[in-house]
C-alpha cells in the first residue's frame, strides 16, 4: 500500500467508520458524529514538508477542536468551550511549522492581504500557510521564478482587492497557461485563491489534478485540505472519491472514503450522485451484500430519485438469492433464532402468544421466500417513510435553484425559500438535520451575515456552543469577514456570554478597520461600556470618535455624533450642562444640515426647562432664509420640513410671540412654492386627463363593429384590424366597467426583485422630500440591504417610479436586529 493510499485508509479509520454491516454506520447521522470533522482543524500547505506526508501526519482526530485563535488571540477573549483537545496530527503539523498563528491569520482575512498567512477550518476552513504561497515563488537555489507581465497585473489587482473574483480567475488562466508544469506558480495562486473562496469545489479538483501530474500523494493532500474547506459538498467527496478509484485497488480503501462523504452529505436531497458512484463500485465488485446495505441506507433518508433507489433494490432481491444479500450479522442473527427455537423444542419451552404459536417458532420455520419477503418488507416501511417526509421538504428542495457557492447574489425568492426550510426543519426537531441544512445553506448562501447569525442563534439555543463559536469563526474569518454587521453580531454574542474583551475587541476593529466611523458600532460600544458600568469610557468612545471626525473635511457622521453624545450624556448620565455645551460647540464644526437641526430639536424637546427657543431660533433662520453672501445648496424641501418641525416644538413649548414670529416667516419663504407645486400638480393631471380622454375617444374612420366593441370595453385601444372587425359577432353586447388599467407599480415591483441587496439596515429616507415623491423610493419601515464593502457587491435594482407608484415590497431580514 503506498504512502497516500495508506492515509487515505488512516484518515478513514481514524474517524471510526465501518462497512461491516448495516448497524455500524445507522449512527453515523447522530449529533455527536455531525461534530466529529466539523472541529477538525487541517494545516496542510501546497508544499508539505517531507514529514507530513505520511499518514500520522494528517491522522486527525474526529474530536478536534473549533480554532481557537480568533478567540484567544484576536478578539483577546476567554477560551472557547470544547478548545483542549488538540489532536496528535495537528501537533505533527505544527512542529514542522505548517500552522500560521492566529493573529497574523485574522490580519490576512480582515486586510484582503494575501501576503500574511491564513487560519480556517471545516466548511470554508480549509487552513494552509498562505504567505508561503502568496510569496514570490523561488527555486531550491533561491532564485525567483519569472512572471509575465499579465501575472504581476493580476497579481497587483488581487492585493489591492483580494474578494476580486473576477481577476482571481483570471489570474488562475493566466497561470495555467504560461506555468509550462512549474507547479511552484501552480501552488501558489492555488492556495492565494482557495484561502479566500475555499468553497469552489470546482478549483479544489482543479488543483488536486494539477498536483497528480506528478505526485498522488500531493493530490491526496489536496483533497484532503479540500474535503475540510468545503464538508458538506456533495461534488468534492464525488471528486475525491473517483480519484481513489482510478489510483488504488485496495477495496477496503475506497470504501472507507465513501463512507467519510456519506457521513456528512449522505442525506443530502442531492447526494444521488455519491450513492449512485458507491453503487456502481459495489457492482463492480460484485459484492452484492454490500449493495443491499447501501440500498438499506438510502431509505433511511428522503432524497432525490428514491423511486429510482427502491425499485432497483427490489430488482436486485428478485435476482439474487438471499443469503448473498444479509449481511453477516443478520445471517448470524437468524441461524441464532432458528438455534434457540430447536433447543426450546427439545426441552418443551416454546411458549405460544394469543395466536397460539410462538413468534421466534414461526420465524424459524418461515421458508426462503418468506424470509425474503419479510426482508423486503422492512425495507419497504423505510421507503415509506423516507417518502412520507420527502413529500413535506420537496417544495423547499426543487425551489433551491443554486446550491453550490458563488459570488454572484441569489434572488429574493430562493433567499426566503433557505429561511422557510431552517423554519420547517427547526420546528421538526431533530439536531442532526438542523445542522447539516444549515451547513448546507451556508454554502449557498455563504455572503449573507444574517445567515451566519442565524446559525450562530440557533446552535446556541440548542446548547452546542463549540459549533456556535465554530460558525462565527467562518463567519467573521473568511465569508463576510469585511462585512461589520457580522463583528457587531460577534461583539454582542461575546458580550452576552461575558467574553467582554472579545466584545471589546471587536468593536475595536470595526473603529480602526472595518468601517471607521460607524456610527452603529460606536454607539453600540458606548452604550455597552455603559451596561458594565464603565461610563468614563463610554464618554471616552464618543470623545475618541468625534476627535477623529474633526479631522476629516466635511464629515457626514460629525452632526450625528454630536447630537448622539449630547443625548447619551442627558439620558445615561443626567448632565444636563455637559449636554447643552456638546450641542453649543457642534455649530463650530459642523455645517448646518436637516439632520443636525432635527437632532438638536428633539434633544430640545425632552430636556428640562428653560428651553433655549432663541438659540434654536438663530440656528433655523439661519438654515432656512437664503442668503446671497453663502448660498444654501440644501432644496426647498428640506428647509421647509425644518421650519414645520421647529413649527411644531414651538407650538409645544413655545409662546405666541415666538409662535408668530415662526409662522410668518414660514409663510413668507415658502408659501410661494408650494402654490407653485400645486399649480405644477393640477397642470400634470390635466395633461394626463387629456391623453386618457384621447386613448378612450373612439376612431370614427373604424368599422361600426369596432366602435361597438370599443365602447363595450373603454379601457382598452383599437387593437383589431378592419378585416377583423367587420366580421360578424356572435356575443350579446353587454354594459361593462372599464377594463382594469395595468399597475405601473409592477414595473417597480420587478425592478426590486431584480437583485438581492448584502446587508439589512433600514435606510434613512428623507422626510423632506413632498410626499407624493417619497412614493419612488423604500418607506423607512422596509428594511433593505446596503451594498457590503466588497467588489462583488451584490446589485440593487433602483426602482425609479412615477409618484403614483407603490414602492415594491421587500421582504424583513429574519433577524431585524440582536438587541
Amino acid at each position: 500500500m503506498g504512502d497516500s493510499e495508506t492515509l487515505i485508509a488512516q484518515t478513514s479509520s481514524t474517524m471510526g467508520y465501518s462497512t461491516a454491516g448495516h448497524n455500524s454506520i445507522a449512527n453515523v447521522d447522530g449529533a455527536s458524529n455531525i461534530i466529529q470533522e466539523a472541529n477538525a482543524f487541517s494545516g496542510v500547505t501546497g508544499e508539505f514538508p517531507a514529514s507530513t506526508t505520511s499518514a500520522n501526519a494528517l491522522n486527525m482526530d474526529l474530536n478536534a477542536t473549533t480554532q481557537g485563535p480568533y478567540v484567544n488571540k484576536t478578539y483577546e477573549g476567554k477560551p472557547t468551550v470544547g478548545m483542549d483537545n488538540i489532536n496528535q496530527g495537528v501537533a505533527n503539523l505544527e512542529n514542522a511549522g505548517v500552522i500560521s498563528s492566529g493573529a497574523s491569520a485574522y490580519d490576512s482575512f480582515v486586510n484582503g492581504s494575501i501576503t500574511n498567512e491564513a487560519v480556517a477550518a471545516e466548511n470554508g476552513n480549509s487552513s494552509h500557510d498562505a504567505g508561503a504561497s502568496a510569496a514570490e515563488p523561488q527555486l531550491e537555489d533561491g532564485s525567483v521564478i519569472a512572471m509575465s507581465a499579465e501575472e504581476e497585473r493580476l497579481w497587483s489587482i488581487v492585493r489591492t482587492n483580494s474578494l476580486d473574483f473576477d481577476a482571481w480567475v483570471a489570474l488562475i488562466e493566466e497561470t495555467e497557461k504560461v506555468t509550462e508544469g512549474n507547479l511552484l506558480k501552480i501552488r501558489r495562486v492555488y492556495d492565494a485563491f482557495l484561502a479566500e473562496f475555499p468553497l469552489c469545489y470546482g478549483y479544489w479538483k482543479k488543483y488536486a489534478e494539477h498536483e497528480a501530474t506528478s505526485s498522488t500523494e500531493k493530490a491526496v493532500e489536496v483533497y484532503e485540505r479540500a474535503v475540510l474547506g468545503v464538508t458538506y459538498s456533495v461534488d468534492i467527496w464525488l471528486h475525491y472519491c473517483r480519484f481513489a478509484i482510478s489510483k488504488y485497488e485496495d477495496p477496503e480503501v475506497i470504501r472507507r472514503l465513501f463512507e467519510r462523504g456519506l457521513a456528512y452529505v449522505g442525506t443530502d436531497y442531492l447526494s444521488y450522485s455519491l450513492w449512485d458512484e458507491y453503487i456502481e463500485y459495489e457492482y463492480r465488485q460484485q459484492d452484492w451484500c454490500r449493495i443491499a446495505m447501501i440500498y438499506t441506507r438510502i431509505f433511511e433518508s428522503p432524497i432525490l430519485y428514491l423511486d429510482k433507489y427502491y425499485n432497483s433494490f427490489k430488482e436486485l432481491a428478485a435476482n439474487r438469492p438471499l443469503s448473498e444479500l444479509r449481511t453477516a450479522e443478520e445471517a448470524a442473527s437468524a441461524a441464532s433464532i432458528v438455534s434457540e427455537v430447536v433447543d426450546q423444542v427439545n426441552e418443551g419451552e416454546v411458549r405460544p402468544d394469543a395466536s397460539g404459536q410462538s413468534p421466534k417458532l414461526v420465524s424459524a420455520g418461515l421458508t426462503e421466500a418468506e424470509e425474503l419477503e419479510k426482508y423486503i418488507a422492512i425495507r419497504e416501511e423505510m421507503y415509506k417513510k423516507a417518502k412520507e417526509f420527502d413529500s413535506k421538504i420537496v417544495g423547499f428542495e426543487t425551489a433551491i435553484g443554486r446550491p453550490y457557492f458563488h459570488v454572484k447574489p441569489l434572488n429574493v425568492g430562493e433567499l426566503e425559500n433557505w429561511h422557510n426550510y431552517l423554519n420547517f426543519i427547526e420546528r421538526e426537531g431533530d439536531f442532526s438535520k438542523v445542522v447539516k441544512l444549515y451547513e448546507r445553506c451556508l454554502i449557498a448562501c455563504a455572503n449573507y451575515p444574517e445567515y451566519w447569525m442565524r446559525y450562530v442563534k440557533s446552535m446556541e439555543a440548542h446548547g452546542s456552543m463549540d459549533l456556535a463559536e465554530n460558525a462565527l469563526i467562518r463567519a467573521t474569518q473568511v465569508f463576510v469577514k469585511r462585512q461589520p454587521e457580522i463583528h457587531l453580531f460577534a461583539a454582542w454574542f461575546k458580550e452576552h456570554n461575558d467574553d467582554i474583551l472579545a466584545a471589546r475587541a471587536a468593536y475595536q476593529l470595526v473603529h480602526t478597520e472595518i468601517s471607521p466611523g460607524l456610527l452603529e458600532a460606536i454607539i453600540k460600544h458606548a452604550n455597552m461600556e455603559r451596561r458594565l458600568g464603565n461610563l468614563d469610557d463610554a464618554l471616552a468612545v464618543y470623545e475618541q470618535a468625534i476627535a477623529i471626525e474633526k479631522g476629516k473635511e466635511h464629515s457626514q457622521a460629525l452632526p450625528v455624533l454630536f447630537a448622539q453624545y449630547a443625548r447619551f450624556l442627558y439620558l445615561a448620565t443626567g448632565k444636563v450642562e455637559k449636554a447643552r455645551e456638546v450641542l453649543d460647540e457642534a455649530p463650530e464644526h459642523v455645517q448646518l444640515s436637516k439632520t443636525f437641526l432635527e437632532s438638536l430639536i428633539l434633544m430640545e424637546t425632552v430636556m428640562p426647562l428653560p428651553k433655549r427657543i432663541d438659540h434654536l431660533d438663530t440656528l433655523v433662520e439661519k438654515f432656512i432664509v437664503p442668503n446671497t453672501d453663502s448660498p444654501n445648496t440644501t432644496s426647498i424641501a428640506e428647509r421647509e420640513d425644518v421650519s414645520t418641525i421647529f413649527l411644531e416644538f414651538l407650538d409645544l413649548v413655545g409662546d405666541a410671540q415666538a409662535i408668530k414670529k415662526a409662522h410668518d416667516r414660514h409663510l413668507k419663504i415658502f408659501l410661494h412654492n408650494r402654490l407653485a407645486s400645486q399649480l405644477k400638480k393640477r397642470q400634470a393631471e390635466d395633461v394626463l386627463a387629456s391623453d386618457k380622454s384621447k386613448l378612450m375617444k373612439p376612431d370614427a374612420t373604424a368599422p361600426p363593429s369596432v366602435q361597438s366593441l370599443m365602447g363595450a370595453y373603454p379601457g382598452v385601444q383599437n387593437q383589431w384590424t378592419a378585416g377583423y372587425g367587420v366580421q360578424p359577432q356572435t356575443w350579446p353586447h353587454v354594459t361593462q366597467a372599464p377594463a382594469q388599467q395595468w399597475n405601473p407599480a409592477y414595473a417597480q415591483q420587478t425592478a426590486a426583485y431584480g437583485g438581492y441587496p448584502a446587508s439589512y439596515a433600514t435606510p434613512q429616507v428623507s422626510t423632506s422630500v413632498a410626499p407624493t415623491a417619497s412614493y419612488g423610493a423604500y418607506p423607512p419601515t422596509y428594511p433593505v440591504q446596503a451594498a457590503p464593502q466588497q467588489n462583488y457587491a451584490q446589485p440593487v435594482a433602483t426602482a425609479t417610479a412615477a409618484p403614483s407608484q407603490q414602492a415594491a415590497s421587500v421582504p424583513q431580514a429574519y433577524y431585524g436586529t440582536y438587541y
